[in-house]
């Protein structure tokens, strides 16, 4: 299978508007060919629980289309907000994008 892989970077507050514009950019991002999408949250500084439903439901648009999504460079309010929501099990989360691009093209 061909890698297609793309960065999608997130800014400001995902929240119940926000999240629908993620989940159609995702589901147009998924549709174009990505197999790989990883959204890079150095940018995001507070996510709602409608903008975890929004994360949650564009790993499940991914998921079914037998892709991975993968997130970077999250803030300590996102990474507790995970922790709390148990997310961090869910979503592969890597430190900055070289270090993802080190662990996914090693593994691939």
């Amino acid at each position: 299978m061909k890698l297609s892989v793309t960065v999608l970077e997130l800014s400001g507050i995902i929240d119940g508007i926000r999240g629908n514009e993620l989940r159609r950019e995702v589901s147009k991002i998924v549709d174009n060919g990505t197999n790989i999408l990883l959204l890079d949250m150095k940018e995001v500084n507070f996510i709602d629980s409608s903008g975890l439903g929004a994360l949650v439901s564009a790993m499940q648009i991914v998921r079914t289309a037998n892709g991975k999504l993968c997130v970077c460079s999250i803030s300590d309010q996102v990474k507790m907000l995970f922790e709390l929501t148990k997310m961090d099990r869910i979503f592969q989360t890597f430190a900055d994008q070289d270090e993802f691009k080190r662990k996914i093209w090693t593994t691939q």
